[in-house]
């Protein structure tokens, strides 16, 4: 395994380009089977989750080329509907595949799916959302087993217990293009990931409406065929690099992604006293001081996502005050505040909140990545701390960010790439 070793202390300035969206392409790469012809993804991240699902997708018997951030995907070939428990337990956003496999073939096994430990997150709505529309589940030998004779639109509310899911809305969604009838998907996810979807379902020849919105109308068709897409800007990615920009106290501007995918990160930034100007492409953050505290709640689209809640914990560890920040998503999503801990933050957990009391300094220390984003927020506060961090299992990181310590090294941070002792 692959640790970072980080020398901190510096503020990090210069300019950045976002990557392709991982959590569009998932879904995106899912979508595609639907089609009867190629399909042509373009801006497609190099990531360990795009790899492990086109591994899926060619043990299902498609072809696939991925070549420089484009990726060719013949679903005409597919023999399987059978997903294996080796690659699905690696991750979970391969249940996407699920929808489209249904609506299709009429079949789809599936392992339980895997990926971060950052609490519960059940495929209950995935599974009642696909009953709807006549899909039969059984369960065989540790195999999610669904099998429909033909798909039916219907009313499909996909509203849990912390929000809409974004993988079901897009697991039904897809399903649905395909179903007989129309579907009505109410309460349905906003992400910008979703609409993302939507946009090429459309080009492949759905009829969709409202994608993007929490009421989606789908009338199903009988065929789809391949199309071209380019795949939105990693928002996340983009809120991570402006995170960790102004945790150092440094200047950075994010290239290639889209502001108005950020703007509650934006909106919290500002109050913390950080300057933040926006163009059509572009956002650049600057901060010279400390930034004041603020409270923060992490909520679905458009509200701050769940998914930078630990590099804004890495950036409040910092401030000139006491923060407190509610999560409202995955509750237990807080794994990464004792290692922040061991840097010599001060985070009290309370439940479903963190407490983050700042701190004039941080120091370097031994650290351990628990999860995609937690890893992130440890490298950032390692970029913030005095003398050597080590981050451990970045493997984790691998699986979200392309390039990620190259793209900081070329801001000024001082961080290389090593395997791990022993």
């Amino acid at each position: 395994m692959d640790r970072f070793i980080i020398e901190g202390g510096r503020p990090l300035r210069g300019t950045v380009a976002v990557s392709g969206s991982k959590n569009a392409a998932l879904p995106l790469i899912a979508a595609a089977i639907l089609g009867d012809s190629t399909s042509v993804l373009r801006n497609v991240p190099d990531l360990r989750d795009v790899r492990t699902m086109l591994s899926i997708l060619q043990h299902l018997g498609a072809s696939v080329r991925y070549e420089r951030g484009t990726l060719e995907i013949d679903p005409t070939t597919i023999s399987s509907c059978t997903a294996p428990y080796e690659y699905v337990s690696t991750m979970r956003g391969s249940i996407c595949l699920l929808g489209p496999l249904l609506a299709r073939f009429g079949e789809a096994r599936f392992s339980m799916p895997g990926g971060c430990v950052i609490g519960p997150r059940p495929i209950d709505l995935h599974l009642k959302g696909l009953s709807r529309l006549g899909v039969r589940v059984t369960t065989e030998e540790g195999y999610i087993v669904g099998r429909a004779e033909a798909l039916v639109g219907n009313t499909v509310f996909l509203g849990g217990t912390f929000g809409s899911s974004v993988l079901a809305t897009a697991n039904v969604m897809m399903a649905a293009t395909l179903a007989s009838g129309e579907t009505s998907l109410e309460f349905a996810a906003c992400e910008p990931e979703i609409q993302d979807l939507a946009s090429f379902l459309v080009k492949m020849g759905a009829s969709i409406e409202g994608g993007g919105t929490h009421c989606v109308r789908i009338r199903g068709v009988r065929r789809l065929h391949g199309a071209e897409h380019e795949i939105i800007p990693d928002r996340i990615e983009a809120g991570t690099f402006l995170l960790a920009g102004v945790a150092t106290r440094g200047d950075v501007c994010v290239e290639r992604c889209e502001p108005a995918h950020l703007t509650a990160l934006l909106d919290l930034m500002e109050q913390a006293g950080c300057s933040v100007s926006v163009t059509r492409n572009c956002i650049r953050a600057r901060l010279g001081s400390a930034p004041g505290p603020v409270d923060v709640v992490t909520l679905p689209y458009p509200g701050f996502p769940t998914d930078l809640q630990a590099q804004m914990m890495a950036f409040l560890t910092r401030a000139n005050g006491v923060s407190v920040i509610t999560e409202k998503v995955f509750p237990e999503r807080f794994i990464h505040a004792a290692e922040l801990n061991r840097l010599g933050a001060q985070i009290a957990l309370d439940g479903p909140k963190a407490i983050v009391r700042g701190v004039p300094h941080l120091q370097g220390a031994q650290v351990m990545a628990s999860d995609l984003r937690a890893s992130a927020a440890l490298v950032i506060a390692g970029l913030c701390a005095e003398g050597t961090t080590t981050v451990s299992r970045v493997y984790h990181l691998d699986r979200g960010y392309e390039r990620f310590e190259e793209k900081l090294a070329a801001l000024g941070g001082r961080i290389v790439r090593a395997k791990e002792e022993g």
